[in-house]
């Protein structure tokens, strides 16, 4: 399929407002991966279809991710804002064959993150926290920090979503966690090296 029939079908599973935001994370996925040396067509690709299960009804994500092969953990089942992610990525490679297995694992830990993210990962990890349709208090600081450093941009919007999380007294995801200290220890010995 081309980028333009991917972008349709993505379209169609999503509300207009839903549709923007994938078209925003798409040019800023692009323009991150250009700054970082990435596959622009692959973070622009990942962008227009990452959130395509997002305003699937719960019941039917879970029937998707059945019918994948794919068992949640116990944590997986107790936090459904991660279950687009996960039917996303299953809905590209079974229903779509989408191949590219980069974009598949970017679309697959776009939400929360997890342990040894690639570039293409935190491309479109952090597009999704700046994209031009954001507009939430400290977009703006992380929008610089995305410029300064991918993981610098990550840790101040794992450490958003995790307060916010916590403030709510929902469950945190280990591998928000485990992404967040990965990225902590990156910017630590960028700053021994710098030092």
């Amino acid at each position: 399929m081309t980028y333009e029939e991917y972008e349709a079908e993505a379209k169609k599973h999503l509300t207009s407002q839903r549709f923007y935001h994938s078209q925003c994370v798409a040019a800023e996925a692009a323009r991150l991966a250009r700054r970082y040396g990435g596959d622009v067509e692959q973070a622009r690709l990942a962008g227009i279809l990452h959130d395509i299960m997002k305003d699937t009804p719960p019941e039917e994500q879970l029937k998707i991710l059945g019918d994948s092969g794919i068992i949640l953990t116990d944590m997986q089942r107790r936090t459904p804002k991660l279950w687009h992610s996960l039917c996303g990525a299953a809905y590209l490679e079974h229903t779509l064959g989408v191949t590219d297995q980069a974009v598949l694992q970017a679309v697959r830990c776009h939400t929360g993150g997890r342990s040894g993210m690639t570039l293409l990962d935190k491309v479109l990890f952090v597009a999704d926290y700046i994209s031009a349709d954001r507009d939430y208090p400290g977009v703006e600081d992380m929008r610089q920090a995305a410029d300064r450093s991918l993981e610098e941009a990550m840790v101040e919007g794992i450490a958003f979503t995790v307060n916010e999380t916590m403030g709510q007294r929902r469950l945190l995801g280990q591998e928000s966690i485990a992404a967040y200290n990965e990225a902590m220890v990156i910017l630590e010995e960028q700053k021994g090296s710098l030092g």
